[in-house]
């Protein structure tokens, strides 16, 4: 891997791991695009790099790591639990479901449940406006809805954000919710892959490394705010209509042999 393919992977990280959207399903496709060889130690960068992410949700939100939202921190563990459970027990079967194909399918699957989400909350009234309020039950719900992100496409920050809507959280809760239960799953995957591969990464690798980590915090940083600011007028709907287009495009590719649809990242 050069340093180009660090800094744009980097930049794709950062955009996509707190919105909607898959940055698992990016990172897989930018990656075959980029003709980038498929080895133990390109998989690694890519899982490692998100460990920025929980380094800009520090930055975003160092107040709430004060004693005081004990609480919060609580729930946010019982939110984390159900997908670490299902995903000890079944990583072996969901390594097997990393291919563009799945991601492709499963990209246009969000979509529609965004679109869908979307067309019958228009209305509603959220129960929930701060994420401090969550209750504990809200919580546990949300943490059974991230464990769809397990299946690569769907998107761990889409999952939580539609679970979170269904329980009553607000647009702006259910994001923030979302970046903050960020923090355990991140530091468990990446930590994981990171403890597992240091010894893979040559001094050269872990140049390429650095960049991509320090492009991947910056981007993710500002996109947090700039999401949350989006968040402020307008719905879920554009990602919805984003995802259904992006897998449909992807799915042409392959179909045209431009990518092989079982490419695995």
């Amino acid at each position: 891997m050069e340093i180009i393919h660090a800094v744009i992977l980097g930049i794709i990280e950062g955009i996509t791991e707190f919105l909607p959207i898959s940055s698992t399903g990016h990172l897989i496709v930018g990656s075959e695009l980029m003709g980038l060889p498929q080895t133990e130690e390109n998989t690694a960068f890519q899982i490692i790099i998100q460990l920025s992410a929980i380094l800009a949700v520090i930055a975003n939100y160092k107040d709430k790591f004060h004693p005081k939202h004990f609480d919060l921190w609580v729930k946010i563990l019982i939110a984390f639990l159900p997908l670490a459970i299902i995903g000890f027990i079944f990583k072996d079967q969901i390594k097997m479901l990393f291919s563009v194909q799945v991601v492709a399918i499963m990209f246009i699957i969000g979509g529609i449940v965004f679109l869908i989400i979307e067309y019958f909350q228009k209305n509603a009234v959220a129960k929930t406006l701060d994420v401090e309020a969550i209750s504990y039950k809200q919580a546990a719900w949300v943490g059974i809805a991230q464990v769809f992100a397990l299946i690569p496409g769907t998107s761990r920050a889409g999952s939580t954000i539609v679970g979170a809507l269904l329980v009553g959280l607000s647009r702006k809760a259910s994001a923030e919710f979302s970046f903050l239960l960020a923090l355990p799953v991140m530091a468990a995957t990446s930590g994981y892959e990171l403890l597992k591969n240091y010894k893979d990464f040559s001094d050269s690798n872990l140049l390429t490394l650095a960049v991509g980590f320090v492009v991947s915090f910056i981007v993710a940083y500002f996109t947090m705010k700039l999401f949350l600011r989006f968040l402020e007028k307008f719905t879920f709907v554009g990602f919805g209509i984003y995802r259904i287009i992006f897998g449909a495009i992807l799915l042409y590719l392959i179909y045209a042999g431009v990518i092989s649809p079982s490419a695995h990242a």
